[in-house]
C-alpha cells in the first residue's frame, strides 16, 4: 500500500471521528480496506448505543463481516486513529485482520505497545498475527481528542460554576 493511500484511509477515519464527536461521543473512527477499497466505517457510539463495546474498530469489523459475509478478514486492513484498546486488538485477532494502520497513541488503554504489548507478541499460541503500523497522521489524530476532552472539561466547569451561582441566587432569595 503506498504512503498516499495510506494518508488517505486514515483522512476517512477521521472523517468517522467527526461524527463520532458530532453525536458527543469520544473522536474515535475507523475504515476497513479490502483490495484498496473501502467496504466498511465506524466510530465510536458508545454514547448514542449506551453500550461499552461501541468502539469504532467493533462496528467497522461488524459491517465489513456483514457486507463480505464471513467473520474473517484475513484480505482487510483496519485504519483507526487511536490505538486499538485490549477490547478491539481481541476482536481484530478473532477476525484475522491483517495489517493495523493507527493514528495517535493511547497512553491509558492502547493494546498495541503503549500499555499493553499484546500486538507485539509472536507467542505461537496466538491463532493468528496481525502486522501493526502507529503513529500515522499522529499529530492530527491526537489534537482531534486533545481538543474533544478540553472542551469537555471547559462544559464540565461552567455547568459547575453556573449550578453554584443558581444556588446563591436561589439562597438569596430564600432571604428575601
Amino acid at each position: 500500500m503506498t504512503t498516499e493511500k495510506i494518508s488517505l484511509f486514515m483522512q476517512q477515519a477521521l472523517s468517522e471521528a467527526d461524527l463520532a464527536e458530532q453525536n458527543g461521543d469520544v473522536p474515535v473512527g475507523a475504515v476497513i480496506v479490502k483490495s484498496g477499497q473501502i467496504i466498511a466505517r465506524g466510530h465510536n457510539k458508545r454514547e448514542f448505543a449506551i453500550d461499552t463495546t461501541a468502539h469504532a474498530e467493533i462496528i467497522a469489523i461488524r459491517a465489513a463481516c456483514q457486507k463480505l459475509g464471513r467473520w474473517i478478514l484475513d484480505d482487510c486492513e483496519l485504519y483507526v486513529t487511536l490505538e486499538p484498546c485490549l477490547m478491539c486488538f481481541g476482536a481484530i485477532i478473532q477476525a484475522r485482520i491483517a495489517n493495523v494502520y493507527f493514528g495517535a497513541y493511547d497512553p491509558k488503554t492502547g493494546a498495541c505497545g503503549s500499555v499493553a504489548e499484546t500486538a507485539t507478541l509472536k507467542d505461537s499460541a496466538l491463532n493468528h498475527h496481525t502486522n501493526i503500523v502507529g503513529g500515522l497522521l499522529k499529530e492530527e489524530c491526537a489534537k482531534k481528542l486533545t481538543d474533544f476532552f478540553q472542551k469537555k472539561r471547559l462544559g464540565a466547569k461552567l455547568n459547575k460554576v453556573n449550578r453554584e451561582e443558581a444556588k446563591e441566587h436561589g439562597q438569596t432569595e430564600k432571604q428575601k
